[in-house]
Formats: structure tokens, sequence, C-alpha cells
């Protein structure tokens, strides 16, 4: 089977080489799998172990954390008590309206050590039905108008329990008291409700096999429809809560492939050739099926976009080399998907298929092996620097910071049956890339013309106050008028008469 072929030619390495022949991103097999040895795949939201030995080692820590708290609860609880004690006896005879203040201070301190032993108890269990039946306040989950979707999988739920008769009503029952019980637990963090539905998962399946005696490939059938059942009408409760980080993390990773629009399939050695119509169209559905995981409620169905997206990259792959896809070639691609791709909310479907999801499906098979390559891939674009790409540096804090970009390929190496979109798309990168470097050639120029002003004003000026300096300026008074000038020499004048008219007679 290919899906063999995919194991036997996975020969990860982690780090990049930066040889003339790169092979391309490459990631240990053994760093795929869990890393206490078990032979499961591994995942990181579990810190390397997969779900069984995440959940021992989770239970252990967290054990050896509630005995100590409780021990602390005992320790303050008896202090307050000889405190309380020595002061009664101190004050004697106690008046009405004290008794009445100590007794309600003895039901509160009740009331507190129960909760706190409830709150630190080990939730592996479902609640049990008289817990249930205690609670006065009835659920909204059922009180409320159910959507058209969860009245959908709701009877298509009971319709599937009928065939099993006695075990599929067993189940349903179960499975109320399990949502009952999960109304109650709200205030719960979210790694406790999803040990919750872990144990939900474990304890029944269990029962199917040991009291049911279901064969294993109809228990599996049927752990499909009760996460779909249960996961419905729970989405809206426990997909990306608001006491968790999960929506900063959706920012942060989005943001971070935003900023590397820029990364090319050479860089990532990708070995697809988007050129060929086919290859291309099954690049397109991958985009399409990593965008679509969102839209759904159910983590086996965000699972099986996951995998409906990585069959068509290897198919992708394996019509660019006419021959079986690798594992080394299949994690790069993956990487450009998701670069190419951006999915919404990324961070919390994989936060969400990890905490609800049967943990078997994570464990095991393909759905398990390409769940964990998503994560490996949203790892490596969270760490991606120079050196894993083959850039320098400097190349590097240009592409990244949008000074520049990489050299597009020229419109004349297009082969003719190109995608006429992605032609066109190439074509505006290079024009929006060649307007960038224009206006910055008019910003550079407009800063030198500024400062080309700026010192001829200032030469002026210089060369003014020096000629002012060397020739000083002497304001002399005014000559004066020729009228002036006659009438003083009035006496004086030596001038000859004026002309005097003549009369000729003649």
């Amino acid at each position: 089977m290919w899906f063999a072929d995919v194991f036997s030619h996975s020969v990860f390495r982690k780090k990049m080489s930066l040889k003339s022949e790169r092979r391309g991103i490459h990631v240990d097999q053994s760093e795929l799998l869990c890393k206490k040895g078990c032979g499961y795949y591994g995942n990181p939201a579990w810190q390397g172990f997969c779900s069984k030995c995440w959940r021992e080692e989770y239970h252990k820590a967290r054990q050896k954390q509630i005995q100590e708290d409780w021990e602390l609860a005992e320790r303050l609880q008896r202090e307050e008590e000889e405190a309380f004690a020595s002061s009664q006896s101190s004050q004697g005879a106690q008046s009405l309206t004290f008794s009445k203040f100590e007794e309600k201070k003895t039901n509160e301190k009740t009331r507190k050590v129960t909760t706190v032993k409830k709150f630190f108890s080990a939730s592996s269990r479902v609640g049990s039905k008289k817990e249930i039946q205690e609670a006065k306040a009835p659920s909204p989950s059922i009180n409320r108008q159910t959507s058209i979707e969860t009245d959908r999988v709701s009877k298509e739920f009971i319709e599937f329990l009928k065939t099993f008769h006695k075990t599929g009503q067993e189940i349903y029952k179960q499975t109320k008291l399990f949502l009952e019980g999960m109304h109650y637990k709200r205030d719960l963090s979210i790694e406790e409700q999803s040990e919750c539905a872990q144990d939900f998962y474990h304890n029944v399946a269990e029962r199917m096999q040991t009291r049911g005696k279901v064969p294993p490939e109809r228990v599996e059938k049927i752990m499909d429809q009760i996460e779909k059942y249960i996961m419905t009408r729970l989405y809206k409760y426990v997909f990306c809560p608001e006491t968790t980080d999960d929506e900063k993390k959706d920012l942060a990773i989005q943001k971070r492939i935003r900023a590397l629009r820029w990364v090319t399939p050479q860089m990532l050695c990708v070995p697809v050739n988007e050129d060929i119509p086919e290859v291309s169209d099954m690049v397109v559905k991958a985009i399409t099926d990593i965008i679509e995981m969102d839209s759904k409620r159910v983590p086996r169905d965000k699972l099986a976009c996951i995998t409906k997206c990585s069959k068509h990259i290897f198919n992708a792959i394996k019509i660019t080399k006419n021959e079986p896809a690798s594992a080394d070639d299949f994690l790069p691609t993956l990487i450009y998907i998701v670069l190419k791709g951006n999915p919404p909310r990324l961070q919390s479907n994989i936060q969400y298929i990890t905490r609800f999801c049967n943990p078997s499906r994570l464990m095991t098979g393909e759905d398990g092996y390409y769940f964990t390559n998503l994560c490996c891939a949203v790892a490596f674009i969270e760490k991606l620097d120079a050196q894993s790409l083959n850039l320098s540096q400097e190349d590097f804090d240009r592409y990244m910071s949008g000074q520049t970009s990489p050299r597009k390929q020229e419109a004349e190496s297009w082969s003719p049956d190109a995608c006429l979109g992605v032609k066109q798309m190439y074509k505006n990168l290079d024009l929006l890339s060649q307007l960038n470097e224009r206006q910055e050639r008019i910003m550079n120029e407009a800063k030198k013309l500024e400062k080309d002003l700026i010192d001829w004003t200032d030469g002026i000026a210089r060369e003014v106050q020096d000629i002012v300096e060397k020739y000083p300026l002497e304001i002399k008074p005014p000559n004066q008028p020729l009228a002036a000038i006659d009438s003083e020499n009035v006496e004086n004048d030596k001038l000859p008469p004026p002309l005097q008219p003549q009369v000729y007679a003649g």
C-alpha cells in the first residue's frame, strides 16, 4: 500500500543542509512517535507523549498535586478549628447570636472543604445519577431550542443505537448522563473538561468490549457516533473557550504566516510543479480542505479534512515526480500548503482535536499520522529562520520586513498551459514590487532634494552675512535739492541773465 511506502521511505532529519544539494525539510521519524517508546504517535500538545502515556504522566502529576493540596486544606482547617475553639473557651457563655454565627461558620467550613475535595478529586468517572438528581437548576442544554444540526445529529444517534437494542439503550443513558455532568463542569478548566471527555471515551469503549462483548470494529463505529453526538452539542462551549489563550495563538500564527507569504516552493524544496494543470488542481483542493477544517464541529470530521488534504498532496507529488511520493516530500509540501492557505483558527482547531477527539484516532492510522505531521508543520513555521530556507540573514530580514521579495518567474518562461490566474498573480506581484522600488527611489530623491534646498538656503545666508560683515553699510545724509541750492546762491549768482523774447518788426 502507498501508505506503507510513506513509512518505509521516512528518513527525516530535523535540520537544514546548507550544501549545494538540499534535501529539503526533514524530521526524524522517531520524533513523530511517543517519546516513551510505546510505538504510538506523539503530539506537541502532550509534550511528545501519545494520548495513553500522557494520561498516565498527567494523572501521576495531578494526583501528587491533589494530595499536596488536600493536606494543605486539612492543615488549614485544623488551624482554623483550633483558633476557633480557643476563642470560644475564652469568651465563656455565648449569646444566641454568636451561636447562630458559629453554626453558620461551621456549615461554611464544611461546604468549603467539600468543595475543595470535589475540585481536587480525580475526574476519572462521569457524574453519578444521584449527583445529577440533587442539582436543582435544570440544564440549559435541555431547555434551549436546539439548532437544526444538533437536532439532526440527535435523531441520527438514536436511530443508530436502535440496532443495538439493550446495549444501545445503555449507551444512550450513559451519554445523556455525561452531557448533564459536563454542564455542571463548565466552570472547570478546559484541560479538566478534556479529561472528563477522554475518561468517558475510555470507559464506554472498555465497557462495550468487556461486558457487551462488542467486536472491536463495531466499537470503533459506535465511538465515532458517540463523539459526533456529544461534541456537536458541546462544540460552542469547548471550542476556543475564553479561559484559554487559543485565540491569542491563532492571531500569532496567522500573523506569522502572513509575514512568510514570500516563501517560494523552491525555498522549501517542494517537489510540486504547479504548471501542470492536474497538479495545480490538487494544490487548490488541498488548500480548500485545510481551510474547510474550521467549518466542522466534530473532531473526527476535522481530522477527515486533514486526511483529504494530505492525500491531495501525495497525489500532486506523484503526478509531478511520476513515482510514488515519500514522506520526505510530504512534510515540505504540507508546510507550503499551510503557508499558502493560512487556515483560519489553526491553533484552536489543533487544540480542539487534541482535547476532545477519540484518542485511538490520534495514536494510530492515517489520521494520526497526518495530524502529527500537521503539528510538526505548524511548529516548523513558528521557528522558521534564514538557515531553514538556505538564505542569508540579511535577505531573510528584508523579506520579512516587506522591503523586497524574491524575484518571481519571468512571463516568457511560463508554459503555454499554465494557469492564467497564476500568471496574472505573479505579474501583479512584479508590478507591486516595481512600484515599491520606484516609491523608495522617489522618497530617497525627495529627501535628498529637501536636504539640498536646506543646504543652499544656509549657504546663501552665510554668504550674505559675510558680505555684510566685510562691507558694512554706511548711511549718509541725502543731497540737497537743486531748488534749494539756487535759492541760497541768488545773490552770488554769476549766471547770465535769462534770454528775453525779442519782437522782430519787418
